[in-house]
């Protein structure tokens, strides 16, 4: 397994990249698996630096994969949530070269890159949202745990509010619940659960973190690799939100500063966002490819690998709609397909122990009810009266409901919304395919999700006037399953000299969409420098300044 506890020097994933001699280059072409944010990121390198022809295969209609943004009647749902935000300035520029920042009304934004500072959109100088639909925004970001029946901050803060929610008795077990684990850690730190107690002690992993992640991944957190803690939660603590707590008291939240490299990821307090959701980055991102030279072909499943020794020289495309199948050769491959399903289609079948690996991998599947309703009974208390509660996105605790997380479109984007009246919401459900959730029809699973919101006091159920359900399958790679023996699948695949494993499926990596990103971006760097060393795409979000477990100085 990789050693994920190394400190990985990322300048070669920010570097700034003049555009090569394509004349050495001869025209070759490159043959792209989906169409998710890593595919389109690999076309759009390939085309602005490059003179090889990328062909993008997506198995679906959509762009951006799990990023995609769906059009229900007017109202957009964001498949999973996508803040966009990212501590590599390579990424955040690229985003912004797509859809430029709206105009600010203090006059400057500072984006800061590496001791350096950026001002972007002074005021009228950016595209204001009301009038032009390529634009980004900036968005402030809340989110909260529902627990009791009660709303706690999230990430946790030891405030007045919080102490009197939980109680005195809970409060007291947790503080020396917390001391215990700081005196004595567990060590050697091996699964999730044992990384969730010694950040934060058995009382309050067991009152905040056991129920949601169990729900999110569907076993238990001592079933869980400790590694996915390392990626998704990393340098926050107790300690680490308390001194973000005091340092925002007395220092501000950062004014404009969207690059917050000293804040951890979970810490973030706002974030970028696309007008009409993640989905209108990808789809602008195809037009430019399209429009460039690429092709992104829609609706072909990709059913064979053809190779020769260490190389692979085609792939044997079929149109879901007719079966009928083509062949596509090229000089360079990218998958962001699964893992799986990429091993299962290789013309000479791979060693016995990669399929067993491979086999043993473990997916998490997601679905998202959009419900539309006048308003909700939870509220924001303010000077100006009650409002629509401000969060993003809720953590629900609650361990007597399926439902895991609640998003509130509105405060993604006022324009993910038909009409501003009302409250557009999406609940999440964590499950597998084989599941009897995921396999009930649609208008079973909405009554599901209204019985259980209105259980939880969120919302009167008569009061739903639109609903719909989307599911999304292999949405979240598991750290448990094989998943501990995956170095005997990267020992194999990277043999193949011009295969670029690229994107959270294709690396079996819970990857945000900038980690993402930044593998099809050096997967195209390597194929300039001639470098068929892999190191540097596994790498990335293993450790760097971007990583965000916090360095000890």
């Amino acid at each position: 397994m990789e050693d994920h506890g190394k400190e990985v020097n990322y300048r070669n994933a920010d570097r700034k990249m003049e555009t090569p001699d394509c004349s050495r280059m001869k025209s070759k072409r490159a043959i792209i698996i989906g169409a998710g944010p890593a595919g389109l990121t690999a076309a759009y390198e390939l085309l602005t630096k490059t003179d090889i022809q990328p062909i993008v295969i997506e198995k679906s209609e959509y762009m951006g994969g799990i990023s995609r943004t769906v059009n229900y009647n007017g109202n957009r749902i964001d498949i999973g949530g996508h803040r966009f935000f990212s501590k590599s300035d390579r990424v955040m520029e690229w985003w912004l070269q797509m859809l430029p920042l709206e105009a600010s009304e203090t006059g400057t934004v500072a984006i800061k890159y590496h001791r350096m500072e950026k001002t972007i959109a002074a005021s009228g100088a950016g595209p204001d949202p009301a009038a032009v639909n390529r634009v980004m925004l900036l968005r402030p970001r809340k989110s909260r745990i529902y627990y009791l029946r009660r709303f706690f901050d999230y990430p946790m803060t030891l405030s007045k509010d919080t102490l009197l929610n939980l109680g005195l008795w809970r409060t007291f077990k947790i503080g020396i619940s917390y001391v215990k684990s700081s005196l004595f850690p567990i060590k050697p730190e091996q699964n999730l659960e044992q990384f969730f107690i010694n950040r934060f002690g058995k009382e309050l992993y067991r009152t905040f973190f056991q129920s949601y992640t169990e729900k999110v991944w569907g076993v238990p957190c001592n079933r869980i690799s400790a590694e996915w803690g390392a990626q998704r939660i990393k340098g926050l603590s107790i300690w680490a939100t308390l001194a973000h707590a005091f340092k925002k008291a007395f220092k501000g939240s950062g004014g404009g500063d969207i690059s917050q490299k000293g804040t951890q990821t979970s810490l973030i307090e706002q974030f970028l966002y696309p007008k009409y959701g993640p989905g209108q980055m990808w789809e602008e991102v195809a037009r430019r490819i399209r429009e460039m030279g690429g092709e992104i072909r829609t609706g072909q499943r990709f059913n064979r690998i053809d190779t020769e020794g260490h190389r692979v020289k085609s792939i044997q495309m079929a149109d879901c709609a007719t079966g009928a199948t083509e062949t596509l050769t090229g000089d360079f491959f990218f998958s962001t397909a699964p893992i799986q399903e990429l091993l299962r289609s290789f013309d000479v079948t791979p060693p016995k122990n990669v399929l067993e690996v491979s086999d043993g991998l473990v997916y998490r599947d997601f679905m998202t009810v959009g419900l539309l309703l006048p308003a909700l009974k939870i509220h924001d208390a303010t000077p100006g009266g009650k409002k629509l509660v401000a969060d993003n996105w809720i953590y629900i605790q609650e361990p007597d409901v399926q439902l895991g997380r609640l998003q509130i479109f509105n405060n993604w984007s006022p324009f993910m919304v038909a009409n501003p009246g009302q409250v557009w919401l999406g609940l999440e459900y964590f499950c597998n395919e084989s599941d009897a959730i995921w396999n009930l029809p649609d208008e079973a699973v909405i009554a599901l999700a209204k019985e259980e919101l209105s259980k939880i006091d969120i919302i009167d159920a008569a009061d739903v006037l639109d609903a719909t359900v989307l599911r999304m399958e292999k949405a979240y790679p598991a750290y448990f399953g094989t998943f501990e023996r995956f170095s005997e699948i990267r020992e194999y695949i990277d043999c193949f000299e011009n295969l670029f494993l690229v994107g959270r499926n294709g690396m079996h990596r819970y990857n945000n969409q900038d980690h993402s990103m930044l593998t099809a971006m050096m997967a195209v760097e390597n194929i300039i420098d001639g470098n068929t060393d892999k190191n540097n795409l596994w790498e990335v979000n293993t450790e760097m300044d971007y990583h965000e477990e916090a360095r000890q100085k």
